[in-house]
């Protein structure tokens, strides 16, 4: 018999508390997972019914059980710690690794499916996010609930008023009994039919809804030192932020932008595929970036979010001219983000520091990303400057 659990005197059943706890173990697991549900995922073109598989610990509730009353299971010597089991029984748990079998019951663990919807729906509804502040705005051809504007006497069957109509045709019916009294004519009008002058039509004015437009600019350092592991990392953090902006925007565009001394556009593929070899100019993709809204993303209407990702590496005689660049993004982005993979090499001073000690915008944040774990702790650094947006 479960004990220790709240009486609600709502008369709510009390599988009210358990779908409470369990979503929040999905929340929480998906949370920990977060880097290998979506390092393999692409960004963009995914089904919002696809479905991931996630690891959840089962539920176990407060129960009273028998035992072995053995000495001393209730005391301890003075010297426990908060969070010390006192008293266990003495027994191995299985190794998952294989060092050999245990005696003692596991924890349970089973797997649940969320679908990519529900996925950020986890991720997102209850984190406080910052509404982003839309003060560019964009007419998309979308159409908004038609309004009324009054009658008109032309129009399409759809729209055709039948209580106006059916008025006028009465006052022409009028109009017609007065003129037979005015020539002394007695004649009983028995069937009167509407005529195409009768007819009214509902006029509709027609408007579009400004709707915020939104674009993810995505640039990726493609030089040798990129390996893929370091492109997977970049990869779940690139996915957060799309999804995030999705989540606030209706019409969203991404672009992405590879980097090594040169930069170009490219598509989600070659972005997260292709690696070149050769040096490294972090100022090139910074210009491409600009360039590009520049040309096609005025940031007069469109609300601009750009990420950088790289191994924090730069040519020596090229970061003067990247901090500038990154000044200038600063100025057209809504949010413009460094985030640094950091692997057992790195340079004694690497962009990030460099970035710390230059920009201080208030829409520029730089983090650093080092293993699957660091991913959301990132994501939720960037949503903080984006509150303060």
């Amino acid at each position: 018999m479960a004990i220790f659990r709240e009486t609600f005197n709502n008369g709510s059943d009390r599988s009210a508390e358990d779908r409470r706890r369990h979503r929040q173990l999905v929340e929480d697991s998906i949370k920990r997972n977060i880097g290998n549900i979506i390092a393999e995922e692409s960004i963009i073109g995914q089904s919002k019914d696809k479905t991931f598989k996630i690891p959840i610990r089962g539920i176990k509730e407060y129960q009273f059980i028998y035992g072995e009353n053995r000495p001393g299971v209730a005391s301890g010597k003075g010297n426990e710690k908060r969070g010390n089991r006192i008293g266990s029984k003495k027994g191995k748990k299985g190794d998952p690794f294989g060092d050999g079998a245990g005696n003692n019951e596991g924890d349970d663990i089973y797997e649940t499916e969320v679908t990519l919807e529900e996925l950020v729906s986890y991720l997102f509804e209850d984190l406080e996010l910052p509404y982003l502040d839309r003060k560019k705005y964009s007419y998309i051809e979308t159409e908004k609930t038609s309004k009324r504007w009054g009658i008109q006497r032309k129009g399409i069957p759809p729209r055709l008023s039948k209580k106006r109509s059916m008025v006028e045709r009465i006052k022409r019916k009028k109009s017609y009994e007065r003129l037979l009294n005015e020539l002394n004519e007695e004649q009983e009008v028995e069937r009167f039919p509407f005529k195409e002058d009768d007819l009214r039509y509902q006029r509709v004015k027609e408007e579009l809804r400004p709707e915020s437009n939104a674009v993810v600019i995505c640039i990726m350092d493609s030089s040798g030192s990129m390996y893929m592991s370091k492109k997977y990392l970049a990869r779940s953090f690139f996915f957060l932020l799309y999804q995030f902006v999705r989540y606030r925007y209706i019409n969203v565009e991404l672009v992405f932008i590879n980097h090594t001394t040169k930069a170009k556009e490219v598509n989600e593929e070659d972005f997260f595929h292709r690696g070149e070899s050769g040096g490294t100019i972090v100022s090139s993709g910074y210009e491409k970036a600009i360039d590009i809204i520049n040309e096609r993303f005025n940031p007069a209407i469109w609300n601009v979010y750009a990420f950088h990702c790289s191994d924090g590496d730069n040519w020596p005689e090229d970061i003067e001219k990247a901090i500038l660049k990154a000044k200038e993004l600063c100025s057209l982005c809504n949010l413009f983000g460094y985030g640094e993979i950091v692997s057992s090499w790195r340079p004694n001073k690497t962009m990030s520091d460099e970035f710390e000690n230059e920009i201080n915008s208030k829409n520029f944040v730089s983090v650093l990303i080092g293993s699957k774990e660091d991913v959301w702790p990132a994501f939720k650094q960037l949503l903080d400057v984006a509150e303060g947006e």
